[in-house]
């Protein structure tokens, strides 16, 4: 049976299945991150009196200061990793910007911060595939405009009104593999805006008709190949997420 027609007999009112990422961007939406490092970390304010002039974002900046998942944890938890709080040219810097990073470990939970360092990862773009199919699956989505409604890297669940569960997919979710069955399904989706199952279901096409934002029909857009790679990408991202969770 369909997913919308479990929903309406009687589990919609489960929790949405969110992702870390997307739960780190809704925490950090509301923990305050964004007063700083600007809409969905994607832009720092400016920061007076520091030489690099405004505070870092989550996207181009993190490798300059975090080089991995450990130290993104110590900036979120301390407020700074522990090679930087040894550093006195770091800490003269420290002293001289307008504004600081606090310090969340105290203010937040465990979980909560493996949240945000899951959200600040994705938007960073980390990790990347190393098999090439899977890698350029990723560039022809964001080329193609997937990451404005999948988020980055398609590791987000964007609010959509009217939705099924009121967001927008993510593609490394737990009811991705409900939503598409494979890369047959997959292909329908991406070429013709929806699959002939949901189609053909009225429960489903209820859903879809009445979302604010609907899943466009790329068709004669697509390269050669658009779909075969982004799919690649795909199973790869969730083996990732996968690996995650066992970990």
């Amino acid at each position: 049976m369909l997913l919308p027609l479990l929903l309406l007999s009687g589990c919609g009112s489960l929790p949405p299945p969110l992702t870390p990422a997307e739960r780190g961007r809704r925490l950090a939406e509301r923990t305050g991150c964004f007063a700083c490092h600007g809409p969905e970390g994607r832009g720092g304010v400016p920061n007076p009196g520091r030489t690099d002039r405004t505070v870092p974002d989550f996207s181009d900046d993190v490798m300059m200061y975090a080089r991995d998942r450990d130290a993104v944890r110590e900036w979120i938890e301390d407020g700074v990793t522990a090679a930087k709080a040894r550093s006195v040219g770091w800490q003269e810097q420290r002293k001289r910007g307008a504004l600081r990073m606090p310090a969340f470990e105290h203010r937040l939970g465990a979980a909560q911060i493996e949240d945000l360092v899951a959200y600040v990862e994705a938007t960073a773009g980390r990790p990347e595939p190393e098999d090439s199919l899977a890698g350029l699956g990723l560039q022809r989505a964001r080329a193609l405009g997937c990451m404005g409604c999948h988020g980055a890297g398609g590791r987000l669940e964007r609010q959509n009104p009217g939705s099924l569960r009121g967001y927008v997919p993510s593609w490394d979710g737990p009811d991705f593999p409900e939503l598409v069955r494979g890369r047959a399904e997959f292909g329908e989706w991406v070429e013709r805006g929806v699959s002939r199952r949901f189609e053909q279901n009225a429960a489903a096409r209820f859903f879809i008709l009445r979302a604010a934002v609907k899943m466009p029909a790329y068709g004669r857009r697509l390269e050669p190949g658009d779909a075969d790679a982004i799919w690649t990408y795909i199973e790869w991202l969730r083996t990732q997420q996968t690996q995650g969770r066992s970990d």
